[in-house]
């Protein structure tokens, strides 16, 4: 990555923007002005107009089939076209959204779901049919979708439509939180049947699809028949800037109203000037290091406690996240319901990581860090920790990746990597990431008896009880996990002065974040 990133208006970075007009309109997406949006002067709501939004995004093989949806970038635009059952409020509960209701029976293996009436871009209702296809479709043995994990829970052979509203799920199991369940990552619903994504996408959601071109653009066009409340706008774009620099200069050169994720040292150089807005949204992102553990050198635990001690976090926080954020323990979810905080916070112990090191016979060990500028601080924090590292005698040779396929480059290949994290309950992570079946299992943390403990604390009734089992699962993690989480840091957007209703309590992820059916501009 180039520091030109920070710079604010430099030259590169404003070529860069520059750049991206032009794309967009060697794509046919126009000068994306759309009507005059009306102005109440009173703070109220305004119709009408094009908000044109800028995220990274993951290149050319980029889809909009909301069940492959990985990058924050296809979480908007999935959004912005289909509804989930439920979605995570800022406290990271399950809150309500197709589903108008949900009720356990007594063992907890049966749920009933309700749905609200609500219709699909195309006019037909949303069914229990359309549920059962969408969650079976995900559930495919043969597809990586990214909410397969979290509804591994659900019999989907014996659940059943009974009523053309109602779904009577069977779990394999008893399943205390399955409302995370209807909320996971991923799974939207969509029309029985439907396999055109890309150039006929359906959905329920606030806005219609207009038009796409995969790493470019996005065009929407106002639901009015949504049944959350048309929205404000006329018409939503979703654009792809992978630089932060280009991403800022477009914002300040009027060609966005709107830039995702902005780093900390942009939002100083801005906040209170006058000139665009700075939405911190705090403590929302995990920063952490990822370590296989299914392969040398941290497939010996004691060289990933050594790692742990390696880390200076708040020098990580202040010198990655200028100062925005707080720092991590190793665990997800800082301040989230079950999360560990009895846990004593880990400080850089030089000397115990050159003894463990000693101990796995690792003392010269030299490793690779892959990283990139797909992300705000990657390649800063890369910086910081190869220089850590070699206070312990270990050798890290930084390697930066493309901003395009990192995220999948990494799932698999590598040994040591930098990751990050929006919001999501801790049972979520730990179902996404942690279990053997996993679909998105960075570290290859594959234990059995893990997997049994999740199952445990899902079968639990009694919360104070089910807590106990996540503490034990996380003094697991905590003691010899693949992540290192150094930190959790603010969520910086950036917005025109016009643009208004952005929500500022609503970590990434969650129902609030990215809600262009609720925005406007004035």
């Amino acid at each position: 990555m180039h520091d030109e990133r920070f710079s604010g208006l430099r030259r590169r970075g404003f070529l860069a923007a520059g750049a991206w007009a032009a794309a967009l309109a060697l794509v046919g997406c126009g000068d994306g002005t759309g009507d005059d949006p009306a102005d109440s002067g009173d703070g109220k709501p305004g119709k009408g107009g094009r908000l044109r939004a800028a995220f990274a995004g993951g290149g050319a093989s980029e889809t909009l089939d909301p069940h492959l949806a990985n990058l924050f970038a296809d979480a908007a635009r999935a959004k912005a076209l289909y509804d989930k059952l439920a979605d995570y409020g800022a406290d990271l509960a399950a809150r309500p959204r197709l589903a108008a209701s949900w009720e356990p029976d007594k063992t907890l293996a049966r749920w009933k779901v309700t749905l609200r009436q609500a219709t699909f871009h195309d006019g037909r209702p949303v069914t229990a049919k359309d549920v059962l296809y969408s969650y079976r479709r995900i559930a495919d043995p043969k597809q990586a979708y990214r909410a397969k994990a979290s509804l591994e829970p659900i019999d989907l052979d014996a659940s059943r439509a009974a009523g053309e509203r109602v779904v009577e799920f069977v779990l394999k199991r008893p399943t205390a939180e399955f409302p995370n369940v209807l909320a996971a990552f991923g799974a939207y619903i969509v029309p029985e049947n439907a396999t055109d994504f890309d150039r006929k996408p359906i959905g329920s959601g606030p806005f219609r699809f207009v038009s796409f071109a995969p790493g470019r653009s996005a065009v929407f066009r106002r639901n009015d028949a949504y049944w959350d409340g048309a929205p404000h706008l006329d018409e939503l774009e979703l654009v792809v800037v992978n630089e932060e620099s280009a991403r800022v200069n477009a914002l300040l050169g009027g060609q966005i109203e709107y830039a995702h994720e902005l780093a900390p040292t942009t939002a100083r150089a801005h906040e209170g000037k006058g000139q665009i807005e700075i939405v911190r949204l705090r403590g929302s992102a995990m920063q952490a290091f990822c370590m296989k553990t299914d392969r040398a050198p941290f497939d010996d635990k004691r060289v990933r406690e050594a790692f742990f001690l390696i880390a200076d976090r708040q020098e990580l926080v202040d010198g990655a996240l200028s100062g925005a954020g707080v720092v991590g323990n190793d665990l997800f979810g800082k301040g989230y319901e079950y999360y560990a905080d009895g846990l004593p916070q880990r400080a850089q112990e030089l000397d115990r990581a050159r003894a463990l090191l000693k101990q796995a016979g690792a003392e010269k060990l030299k490793v690779t860090l892959d990283t990139s500028a797909v992300a705000a601080g990657f390649t800063e924090a890369a910086g910081i920790f190869r220089d850590q590292a070699a206070q312990a005698g270990v050798t890290v040779d930084v390697k930066v990746g493309s901003k395009d396929s990192y995220w999948s480059d990494i799932l698999d290949n590598g040994t040591l990597s930098c990751y990050r994290s929006g919001a999501m309950p801790i049972e979520a992570h730990i179902s996404q990431r942690l279990l053997t079946d996993s679909t998105t299992n960075a570290t290859k943390w594959q234990h059995k008896d893990f997997d049994a403990l999740y199952q445990q604390a899902q079968a639990t009734r009694d919360k104070t009880a089910r807590a106990a089992v996540y503490e034990r699962m996380q003094r697991r993690l905590y003691a010899e996990g693949g992540f290192l989480i150094w930190g959790f840091a603010d969520w910086i957007i950036g917005t025109a002065r016009t643009v208004k209703g952005v929500e500022t309590e609503a970590p990434a992820n969650t129902l609030d974040w990215a809600r262009f059916d609720k925005v406007w501009l004035a």
